[in-house]
């Protein structure tokens, strides 16, 4: 047995690592790369013939993006993915197609029906045999991974009786839509994430909260709060906590322009198509929902699609918000796509608002180097939009508890409840700081297991 990686070894995006069993392999993952972390040329660098199948723990684009390029190189064997993910994952790759590929609508479809004939949707808790062309016969299972809609980890057993865990990415603890994931019973080898692992995340209990003071301030100054979020995940923990916020009978009434306004009549759009389907797909899956999500859903309260929740479909609507918002100055909450703002309909609204000083950002998820949302974090005063030089009068909020990654203390948590194993542990999807902070922090709960620093190249 052999672990490979082909990307997400020394940064966070481009996740793909290879199992090899003999003279064939399986692939986990096969993410893109952002930012700075992206090359000139997306092509498959690594032979593909002995690749017999690919399994995919979750729909973000650093563990989905390269797919169009794998199947251009060749590959044509099943793709395991669990049944929420295996719903979503033609959308993901639709809008890929769409923006990176610049592909019309029929050349999407030829290719989402090539997907669609190799999907092999597997629910949580099951066996999925893989059987090589020698005979031997690996056994994958999926387990919640509590960090987006049908993540996982992965369990695969061998054919001498090793298991092998691929952590995809890991959700953090006590979040009140997804359940929280569940360390495994044996690992004789783990590969795992290190996104946050040399930080320590805010309790998720006080992002309401922060959230909540954002609002309140905002509606105070006058002017838009901007949420750049990612269409799957963060959107719905956002629309989530907002609608919270708005059903709470103890919420007073807001001053707006020295006028009375209710929380029930504040504007919250959704605009970006793709989180308007990502989250239908969430409320068909509602029995992946946590036990607080499910209640309310029992309750006739609609967590995701409340009354005053508007998503916008066509770029014509989208351009009528945006010069909307910029000349009237009125309050409403926009959540947009890309999450690092690195595309999507979220730059329109930065390059005509973080002029103006009455704007809120909120940055909720993780930034990489080189994208404009890690700018803009940064607090950089001026950032380039459109080839144009942006004066960032904005103000801009850092909100970690909406992270869907673990942290370094729930990382080390999960390890640490493993029963039998791990002997190897692979650090992966973190910088040099992470992978180094979370190695020095394992070693002290598994003294015994060998950690590889896959930034050490």
């Amino acid at each position: 047995m052999q672990i490979i990686h082909h990307g997400a070894f020394n940064g966070v995006t481009g996740s793909c690592h290879e199992l090899c069993w003999q003279q064939y392999g399986i692939l986990i993952d096969c993410g893109l790369f952002q930012g700075e972390e992206a090359p000139k040329v997306l092509d498959i660098e690594f032979p593909v013939g002995h690749i017999q199948a690919l399994v995919i723990t979750h729909c973000h684009i650093d563990h989905i993006g390269r797919i169009p390029w794998l199947l251009a190189a060749g590959f044509r064997g099943p793709i395991y993915a669990t049944e929420a993910t295996a719903a979503l994952l033609p959308l993901m790759l639709d809008d890929g197609l769409k923006i990176q590929l610049n592909l019309n609508k029929s050349q999407r479809n030829t290719f989402l029906s090539l997907i669609k004939s190799l999907l092999r949707p597997v629910p949580f808790g099951c066996q999925a045999p893989v059987t090589l062309p020698n005979g031997d016969r690996l056994t994958l299972y999926f387990r919640q991974a509590g960090h987006i809609l049908g993540s996982a980890f992965v369990e695969v057993v061998l054919p001498d009786g090793q298991v092998v865990v691929f952590s995809g990415d890991l959700g953090p603890s006590n979040t009140p839509l997804l359940v929280d994931p569940v360390s495994p019973a044996r690992a004789d080898v783990l590969v795992l994430e290190s996104t946050y692992g040399n930080r320590a995340h805010e309790r998720q209990s006080e992002r309401s909260g922060k959230l909540k003071q954002i609002i309140e301030q905002s509606l105070i100054d006058g002017g838009a709060i901007l949420i750049p979020a990612f269409s799957v995940g963060r959107t719905q923990e956002l629309l989530f906590d907002i609608e919270n916020l708005i059903a709470g009978s103890v919420m007073p009434l807001l001053r707006v322009n020295r006028q009375r306004m209710k929380w029930q009549e504040l504007p919250v759009v959704l605009d970006s198509p793709l989180a308007g389907e990502v989250t239908e797909q969430y409320n068909l899956f509602h029995r992946l929902w946590d036990t607080e999500a499910r209640s309310r859903k029992r309750c006739g309260r609609h967590p995701l699609s409340f009354e005053q929740c508007i998503t916008l479909e066509s770029h014509q609507q989208h351009q009528s918000m945006v010069n909307r918002i910029q000349s009237t100055g009125e309050p409403a909450i926009i959540v947009a796509a890309s999450g690092m703002c690195s595309g999507g309909r979220i730059v329109n609204y930065l390059e005509a608002l973080l002029p103006d000083p009455r704007t809120d950002i909120v940055i909720v998820g993780y930034q990489a180097k080189g994208t404009l949302g890690y700018s803009l974090a940064r607090g950089e005063k001026r950032v380039k939009i459109n080839d144009r030089v942006i004066e960032v009068m904005a103000k801009i909020h850092i909100l970690p508890g909406y992270s869907a990654h673990a942290d370094k203390h729930e990382l080390v948590q999960f390890v640490s409840n493993i029963g039998q194993g791990p002997k190897k542990i692979h650090l992966v999807h973190g910088d040099h700081r992470a992978q180094f902070g979370l190695a020095s922090a394992l070693r002290e709960v598994r003294p015994d297991s060998e950690i590889l620093v896959s930034a050490n190249g």
